[in-house]
């Protein structure tokens, strides 16, 4: 579960990591307000569950407050600013609220910013980069840290690895204070700025640990003129699987910036992730989903999601999960590919046939089925008077899907 960064900087100071001044406005007026109590300069930074917001671009929402087509309206380029005046900070934020943002993390629909962060301005000497992740080759909480703050770390990894420092935490000790040390002389801080760090990477793993997280991360750290370190920004991630024993923190969650149809599988139990293609996929099995989406991509298609219905799925599974598919605009195809074992071919083919019959399908829909009680699966679609296209192999049907886009 994502939460914005406001949210992730209010628990990260609980753990003693210190952030900037600033508070989350809804409004031009309460932003204002909230400045002028900080005292100019101040950071404005638009508040979506998305990176790259300071390169990203605003748009003026339509009517229906999306992203059509060619109907987009730029505003401007930008996110975030640092803002000395009344009058631009005015201007700025009514830019910003209720309009669109596109980052390269957002999507092409971009997310409607509806609120804005409000910090104090900060002299800033030099950013570095640090991060906690679980690393599955170690199976240890470990924390990351670089001289490129401020940058994407993806890049910094692929163009220069060795500027990524690693400590791995035993689970057993918990995080160590010469771990800090060690992240701070591998960073060039001074001995006043590497005590801080300590005091600072052990408040974040403590945080990533207690908080049962999937990812914190600061970029970036900022060292001030001052001789401070501070979060000046920060995304925190929850593991999902673990948010029953964090009642709080579910209530942080903004359905707003969430994928409806994600929404709506997870209320069904149904493993749904949304992806920027046409090609609707509903499959059984993870393995299985993904090497559908392979061979969609093989044949010269996007898939416009992960689906997979899991090896025990009902009729009304089965029809949910072809509805939520259908919810998709982008979707202008499907490709149903299922392997009866547990879960059997005719009832996939029921579950099919009465979301299409429902939903009044009118794009093409492809659908190979193999195992258990397949015939009579094949025999449900084929009498049902609706025009879906059968396939034999994993490949016949991502050619018959892909062609029928042409």
């Amino acid at each position: 579960m994502n939460i914005h960064e406001y949210q992730a900087k209010e628990i990260l100071s609980k753990y003693g990591v210190p952030i900037p001044k600033g508070r989350v406005a809804t409004s031009v007026d309460e932003a204002l307000k909230i400045a002028q109590e900080l005292g100019f300069p101040v950071v404005v930074k638009s508040q979506i569950h998305a990176g790259g917001r300071g390169k990203g671009t605003v748009y003026k929402k339509n009517t229906e407050g999306n992203l059509l087509g060619q109907e987009r309206e730029v505003v401007m380029q930008g996110g975030v600013k640092v803002v000395k005046t009344e009058a631009e900070l005015m201007d700025f934020a009514t830019k910003l609220l209720e309009n669109i943002l596109v980052t390269h993390q957002s999507g092409a629909e971009g997310k409607k910013i509806k609120k804005i962060l409000i910090e104090q301005g900060i002299k800033i000497k030099k950013e570095y980069y640090l991060g906690a992740v679980l690393d599955r080759a170690t199976s240890r909480v470990t924390l990351m840290a670089s001289t490129e703050g401020g940058v994407e770390i993806e890049e910094v990894a692929a163009k220069h690895p060795e500027k990524i420092i690693k400590v791995a935490i035993d689970p057993a000790c918990g995080f160590m204070p010469y771990q800090g040390r060690h992240l701070g002389f591998a960073l060039g801080l001074n001995a006043e700025a590497t005590s801080k760090l300590v005091k600072f990477a052990g408040g974040l793993a403590k945080a990533f640990v207690e908080a049962d997280c999937a990812l914190v991360e600061i970029n970036p750290l900022v060292l001030t003129e001052e001789g401070e370190l501070l979060a000046v920004d920060a995304k925190l991630n929850f593991e999902d699987n673990a948010l029953f024993r964090h009642k709080e923190y579910e209530a942080l969650r903004d359905l707003d910036e969430e994928n409806l149809g994600e929404i709506e599988a997870k209320k069904h139990d149904l493993s749904y992730i949304s992806l920027d293609g046409n090609i609707g996929c509903m499959v059984n099995g993870a393995g299985l989903a993904m090497a559908t989406m392979d061979i969609i991509k093989l044949y010269g298609g996007e898939p416009a999601n992960f689906l997979d219905v899991g090896g025990g799925a009902n009729q009304e599974k089965v029809s949910t999960a072809f509805k939520i598919i259908l919810t998709d605009p982008k979707v202008k195809a499907i490709l149903v590919n299922i392997f009866g074992g547990i879960m059997k071919c005719d009832v996939i083919a029921e579950g099919v046939v009465a979301a299409a019959r429902e939903m009044g399908l009118k794009i093409p829909l492809v659908v190979r089925l193999q195992g258990t009680n397949v015939d009579l699966g094949k025999k449900i679609l084929a009498g049902s008077g609706l025009k879906i296209i059968p396939a034999d192999t994993m490949a016949d049907a991502a050619e018959k899907v892909v062609g029928a886009l042409m």
